[in-house]
């Protein structure tokens, strides 16, 4: 892909926008129509076009396997440990109200921490698919 230099800026160009609009999603998901899983599929697709225009090494030398590895349970367990910590401080599972001192700021965290740790699964595993599935042929 070293010839096709239009491709080249023209992806250096769109990559920081993808992976801005993919924070506007994850961080605007609890007001309206977005969250986790959109903003992982988005950001996992900033990844993968710098893969498809840059190189599979060249990605996996910028996110590695090793860390997605590590990063597809974090995920679940920030998902559940909002989970576990609701019990503890004596709620009901994903019941948000109980995690700070007002019932609504409560929701607010709760929900951010949720799609947080959805949106970092989802776009390790769809990485990490890619990663596979890509690196097969050689």
């Amino acid at each position: 892909m070293r010839h096709h230099v239009v491709l080249r800026v023209v992806a250096k160009l769109l990559i920081p926008m993808i992976m801005l609009f993919g924070l506007y999603v994850q961080f605007h998901g609890d007001y309206g129509p977005g969250g986790g899983f959109q903003a992982g599929v988005i950001f996992a697709a900033a990844i993968i076009l710098y893969a498809i225009v840059f190189g599979l090494e060249s990605a996996r030398r910028v996110v590695r396997p090793a860390i997605l590895r590590v990063l597809v349970p974090l995920g679940v367990l920030i998902y559940g440990g909002v989970g576990v910590a609701n019990i503890l401080l004596g709620g009901n599972y994903l019941d948000y109200s109980v995690l700070a001192h007002d019932s609504a700021h409560g929701q607010h965290v709760g929900i951010l921490l949720v799609e947080l740790g959805v949106g970092i699964t989802v776009s390790s595993v769809m990485i990490l698919i890619f990663f596979t599935f890509a690196g097969r042929g050689r």
